[in-house]
């Protein structure tokens, strides 16, 4: 219930002075005894009463500012939730993102090896189809040989090649020497079909890598499409959440209008009700008063009927004892009790010379446009789509670097080569505890280091190109979701 002014003497708009002060002169007894008859009974006028609001409007009120702040309240846990969604949301994109930028690394060398692997087959090919044209060079001569015996005779070959011998032994000689070049040319013809054989299984080999790295190179791309799709199915995810998130703030700013308004009621009405008790409990010091100067004026007016001389001093008396109920007027009007304000709103080189010429490298680029899929060793490169959040930024048609990209390109200045993928990054070089970093060391965040990567500058400081929208900067260091280990390229 409302509280009583501690004022009571305090006066309110539209309370007139009530009381005028009696004649304190009156002339003769006929005077007196006409004021005497001529008093009204009541009170003087009072003013009109202020609004009284009803106990049961009241309670109202305040069951509606009750219902007001638990609704407020669920709405800002609502918006707390949506916002922890959000980010979950977009921890996941950023996975998402270096699982395609993997998928690209893996498929590009599923194509280099399925291109090596066709490039043996041809070269089998090759040696085959060169193993085969000497064995038929090699028949060749043997079909030349056998017709020749068998046209000129076994009998006519040898006398021709024993014509000229010396005797017996000569003979036996020449005799000898024709088995072998009969013999040699079989055993060249043998040894040629067997390496042919060889060269056939090796070109079957080579077919079968050839179709295991075409099989990779397929399974490869089906992944790349797969993480691309995965990318774009949580970017939608994380639209939908983000609406949801507007909608429910747009709820709560709504509801905090509703809220206001309905303290303000209750405000207004709790003023209305103090200022009725103040105006009631005025009214009755009024009539009291007004009862008192009652009997006074009666008092006076008896006695002055009965002595004429004592009616001024009568009069006198009368106005003496009289309660000075009259308001005071220096206040120049009343200011309704302050409410309590509505609480506050629910809210060849090695060691430090190779580290610094990394830092230095990347530091050269600080300012360039984040490109997600962007950069190499040579410097920035134009951005790839992701099918998503990187789209919806251009990233596409931006030159500039993403995080594994700004990697390659410091490290380049060291001669050290690193995949385009910050989960393969981080095993590329030495682990330690991301406790014991040292400036030079490759930093990263995410579920086995696959969603961001960064380059410590020590002090606390480190060189990143973080999301897309944004530039190549240097940061605080962010120690929430880091990993637990860092990675040291240079020791």
């Amino acid at each position: 219930m409302g509280r009583r002014s501690s004022r009571a003497g305090a006066r309110r708009p539209g309370f007139p002075r009530v009381r005028q002060s009696l004649t304190r002169a009156f002339v003769g007894a006929g005077l007196a005894c006409t004021l005497v008859a001529g008093m009204p009974g009541a009170a003087p006028a009072v003013p009109p009463p202020p609004p009284n609001p009803s106990d049961a409007e009241l309670d109202s009120g305040y069951a509606r500012v009750s219902t007001g702040v638990a609704q407020v309240s669920d709405l800002i846990n609502q918006v707390a939730s949506a916002n922890q969604e959000l980010a979950r949301l977009d921890d996941e994109v950023a996975i998402k993102r270096e699982d395609v930028n993997r998928a690209l690394v893996d498929l590009q060398t599923a194509r280099d090896e399925a291109d090596a692997a066709g490039a043996l087959v041809n070269q089998s090919r090759q040696a085959l189809q060169d193993a085969g044209a000497r064995i038929e060079q090699a028949r060749d001569r043997l079909t030349d040989y056998a017709v020749e015996s068998y046209t000129k005779g076994r009998n006519v070959a040898s006398l021709n090649s024993y014509l000229g011998a010396k005797g017996p032994e000569d003979i036996l000689e020449r005799a000898l020497i024709m088995r072998r070049l009969a013999a040699g040319q079989k055993a060249v013809l043998d040894n040629l079909q067997r390496a042919r054989t060889e060269q056939a299984n090796r070109e079957s080999a080579a077919r079968e890598a050839k179709r295991r790295a075409d099989a990779a190179a397929d399974a490869a791309n089906a992944k790349k499409v797969e993480a691309e799709r995965a990318i774009a199915s949580v970017h939608a995810a994380l639209e939908e959440q983000g609406s949801r998130k507007a909608q429910v703030e747009a709820a709560r700013d709504a509801a905090l209008v509703q809220l206001e308004a309905a303290r303000n009621r209750v405000a207004g009405l709790q003023g209305q009700r103090d200022a009725y008790i103040a105006w009631d409990n005025q009214r009755r010091v009024e009539e009291a008063a007004d009862a008192a100067a009652a009997a006074a004026a009666a008092e006076s007016a008896r006695r002055a009927a009965e002595d004429g001389a004592a009616q001024e001093r009568a009069a006198q008396l009368a106005d003496g004892q009289r309660p000075h109920t009259q308001l005071d007027d220096d206040s120049g009007g009343w200011t309704p009790p302050a409410q309590p304000a509505p609480g506050p709103a629910l809210p060849s080189v090695s060691g430090s010379e190779a580290i610094e010429i990394v830092i230095d490298r990347g530091m050269s680029q600080l300012g360039v446009p984040y490109a997600w899929g962007g950069g190499n060793a040579i410097g920035p490169t134009l951005g790839i789509r992701d099918g998503g959040v990187a789209d919806s930024f251009g990233d596409f048609d931006k030159v500039g670097f993403d995080c594994s990209g700004l990697m390659i390109y410091a490290f380049a200045g060291i001669g050290i080569s690193l995949p385009h993928y910050s989960g393969y990054q981080y095993t590329a070089g030495t682990q330690v505890p991301s406790s014991q970093m040292r400036r030079g060391d490759m930093i990263f965040y995410g579920p086995n280091a696959s969603k961001h990567v960064a380059l410590y500058l020590g002090g606390g400081q480190m060189l990143e190109a973080f999301q897309s929208g944004t530039v190549v900067r240097v940061s605080a260091v962010r120690w929430d979701g880091m990993t637990p280990y860092a990675v040291r390229m240079v020791s």
